[in-house]
Parts: C-alpha cells; structure tokens; sequence
C-alpha cells in the first residue's frame, strides 16, 4: 500500500502535518509502512470526518445566528405595533 493513495482523498482538508506524517511514514521500509499505514488511514478517515462535523456545526450556528436577527427583528417590530395599538386606544 502506498500512503500517498492513503492521503489523497480530501487532501486539501489535511493539516499541514498529517502531510508530513505521511511523508515520513513513506519513507520508512515496506515492513514497517504496511503496518503504520492502516493506522494512518484510520486517523486521515476520524481527521476527515471531525471536519466536517465541526463545518456542520460551524453551519448551524451560523443559521442560527441569522434566526435570531430576524426573530429579534420581529420582535421589536411586533412592540412597535403593540405600542402604536395601545396609544391609539388610549387617545
């Protein structure tokens, strides 16, 4: 197994040492690479996947913020409106 195929999906999502990890790690004997291979496409795949958990996240609180704006929006305009209402009853 090659670890430059190991990298290469996603690769742009990588940190710059997951890089040399695997750099270092195809440099090193077949012996020695067949055994740490696994275990380095099993860390890019979790390095991989909490990436794009935290863009999820990131996303949704995001979304979120923007639901408050407009909810607080509304809600100021809403008092508007009930204020208006009320010194129109009252005059």
């Amino acid at each position: 197994m090659n670890s430059t195929r190991v990298i290469k999906p996603g690769t742009e999502d990588l940190p710059a040492d997951v890089h040399e990890l695997a750099a270092a790690i195809e440099a090193l004997p077949i012996e020695h690479r067949m055994r740490i291979e696994p275990v380095l496409s099993r860390v890019l795949e979790s390095t991989q996947r909490r990436r794009r958990i935290l863009n999820l996240v990131q996303d949704a609180l995001s979304q979120l913020r923007l639901d408050m704006k407009y909810l607080l929006f509304d809600l100021e305009a809403t008092r508007r409106e009930r204020d208006d209402f009320q010194r129109k009853l009252e005059a």
